[in-house]
């Protein structure tokens, strides 16, 4: 079985697109190969590695990249998860299927440490969510990959 590529955009790979990461590998296991990027490049949120620890899940070795480190290779998902990035990012001509996903910018709360971290464990369930069903969308993709698309009930 083929491993599917997924590459995460978002625009500056600081949150977002790095939980995203770290959750289909944590949990799409020797399936995928994964790898985030943005349309700009800064660091990795401490509140993104925070909430994915509370999740069982360490992305505190991961770096922000751009975007145009990809450029060129073949994916079969680019997934953009802010709507910035879905209208700014390059086309990658590499990609099989393009998804958007859109998610709130949890990088934009404001408030005490405590009242931000909530916003990123909120936005961390709502991609964790996406993750899970991406994954049982692509396991049922395969399970019918080849096989004939069934017929329509003329009853």
């Amino acid at each position: 079985m083929k491993k599917q590529r997924v590459l995460f955009v978002c625009t500056h790979n600081s949150a977002r697109s790095q939980m995203a990461e770290g959750m289909l590998r944590a949990w799409g296991g020797d399936r995928f190969e994964v790898a985030s990027a943005g349309t700009e490049v800064t660091r990795v949120r401490s509140e993104a590695i925070a909430v994915m620890a509370e999740m069982g899940i360490d992305i505190s070795s991961h770096h922000s990249k751009s975007v145009t480190e990809f450029v060129g290779q073949s994916w079969d998902w680019v997934i953009t998860v802010c709507d910035q990035a879905r209208d700014s990012c390059p086309v990658l001509p590499g990609a099989d299927r393009t998804v958007h996903w859109g998610f709130e910018d949890p990088s934009a709360a404001e408030g005490t440490e405590d009242q931000r971290l909530a916003v990123f464990g909120r936005v961390a369930q709502e991609i964790a969510t996406r993750i899970r069903q991406f994954i049982a969308i692509t396991e049922l993709l395969e399970a019918h990959a080849g096989q004939p698309a069934p017929r329509p009930s003329t009853s």
